[in-house]
């Protein structure tokens, strides 16, 4: 006999009982002390730090390395109270930390004193100070399949900026109307519908398609404009490079994964 669920009042109270109450003290030891932490060269405050009282303040300065970047040998620790008033300078490492009874709430200021430090001048947090790459309006307006040539075609496809009305002619040649088909990437199958230019689209010549499967992106037509018949979905324009014609059957819908291929659209497609 199979054991009861558990209800959901079960369910609280386990969570409860993990979690902790939910006042930002779960587990706290009563040896341990939650502190801020500023630093001299940074204008943001670190997260609140909870620190051994147990712990020698050399320790305390290594653990705030990782945190700050400042070498342990080159900080000069500061106690301040909650409103920010002095309590104690931490000048001996070998001290415990609770030799100056810190409390929940206090801060631990780091007084950076090296001048070749990672976080002098801002270095860790002013990103203006960092040397970003820079590429001419005239070198990128050369590079192929940019954001800017997408965008500039409304979002419709990457402009190659193709200025061949023969470009891949010769492909195009070996791909019949009523030929089996397989269009990368991704292995899809369906049947060539349509062979030739596409006014709206790129120079040059295009294959239309209709997938066994909606994999496609319209039902034939571009702008208005029908060129073959296909439903909804199940059509696209690809360029002839990307089609493979011959004994490409219907893929079995009951073949596992790893046997046939399952793809997304390609760049060039429509």
């Amino acid at each position: 006999m199979s054991a009861p669920f558990l209800s959901k009042d079960d369910v609280d109270a386990l969570r409860a009982y993990v979690a902790g109450p939910d006042t930002g003290f779960a587990n706290k030891a009563d040896s341990t002390v939650l502190l801020h932490v500023t630093h001299s060269n940074l204008k943001a405050r670190f997260m609140e730090i909870r620190l051994d009282l147990h712990s020698t303040i050399e320790s305390v300065k290594v653990k705030l390395s990782f945190h700050c970047g400042t070498n342990p040998g080159a900080m000069l620790l500061s106690l301040l109270d909650e409103g920010g008033a002095l309590m104690a300078n931490m000048w001996e490492d070998g001290r415990k930390l609770g030799f100056y009874s810190p409390r929940d709430g206090c801060t631990l200021h780091v007084t950076d004193t090296d001048p070749t430090s990672a976080s002098a001048g801002g270095w860790l947090e002013d990103t203006s100070l960092v040397e970003k790459y820079k590429i001419s309006d005239d070198a990128y307006d050369k590079r192929e399949k940019t954001y800017r040539k997408w965008k500039v075609r409304g979002g419709e496809a990457v402009c190659v900026c193709i200025d061949d009305p023969d470009h891949m002619s010769d492909l195009a040649a070996a791909i019949k109307p009523g030929s089996r088909c397989s269009v990368d990437p991704g292995d899809r199958r369906g049947e060539v519908k349509f062979v030739g230019r596409v006014e709206g689209l790129p120079l040059g010549f295009w294959v239309g398609v209709a997938y066994d499967e909606p994999l496609g992106k319209n039902d034939g037509s571009h702008k208005g404009k029908k060129y073959f018949e296909a439903e909804p979905g199940y059509g696209g324009f690809v360029r002839p490079d990307k089609v493979k014609v011959g004994d490409y059957p219907v893929i079995d819908e009951f073949a596992s994964d790893n046997e046939e291929g399952a793809g997304g659209l390609g760049a060039d497609e429509i």
